[in-house]
């Protein structure tokens, strides 16, 4: 092993030390913090059609590995019959790019929670829990790997997802899989994932979830 190896290798282990640390103590601060609200957000999403409040859902994370991660539900009930509650054309957008434009399946508040990105609050548990980080790739289901090749579906998972990334802060829906755009920018982070670069995408985070920049 190259001098400039170990040097990495220490640098690396060095960075994730940090990382989880400013993870667990942040998400407790912003769990506190944000108390009021949550408990507000909470009675609104149960108000409009008496629906769970939360909403678990399964995604890839580190290796690989199944998580659940949770939300305030954004959709109504029984949104996951696909079938039943959209166009032809709004099913193949879905099955295109795991998403879609308008979708008819979010609530009033549900709406409203997606383009102030509070519908992710209740993933401060799964910062704590270890789950996640405050920064990383999206973590995605199962069927969007495909999108990957085997190669770029290994360094994919080889760190751990995140509650915003270098893709949701500077693109955010507007840099699509079928453009390979989405691919390119969640990799791009994964190759030179750092302090620095973290502290970026959390300040642009702010800055386009303000701005509603590419918010659908």
């Amino acid at each position: 092993m190259t001098v400039e190896a170990s040097n990495s290798r220490k640098q690396s282990k060095l960075y994730l030390i940090i990382k989880r640390l400013f993870d667990i103590v942040s998400s407790l601060l912003l769990t506190i913090l944000v108390s009021p609200v949550f408990l507000v957000l909470a009675i609104m999403v149960k108000a409009e059609d008496g629906g769970n409040v939360f909403y678990k859902h399964q995604r890839v994370g580190l290796n690989g590995k199944k998580i659940g991660i949770y939300k305030f539900r954004s959709m109504k009930k029984n949104a996951d019959k696909l079938e039943d509650m959209l166009t032809p054309e709004q099913l193949e957008e879905y099955q295109r790019e795991f998403k879609i434009d308008n979708d008819p399946r979010i609530t009033k508040i549900g709406n409203f929670l997606r383009r102030t990105s509070l519908d992710e609050l209740p993933q401060m548990l799964n910062i704590i829990r270890g789950e996640l980080s405050l920064v990383g790739p999206r973590p995605i289901i199962e069927r969007e790997l495909l999108m990957y090749s085997e190669t770029e579906r290994d360094k994919f998972l080889s760190v751990k997802p995140g509650l915003t990334g270098y893709w949701q802060a500077y693109a955010r829906n507007n840099a699509t899989y079928e453009s390979g755009e989405r691919q390119k920018m969640e990799l791009f982070y994964v190759d030179h994932a750092s302090v620095g670069l973290d502290i970026k995408i959390m300040f642009k985070t702010i800055s386009a979830v303000l701005k509603k920049d590419g918010a659908k």
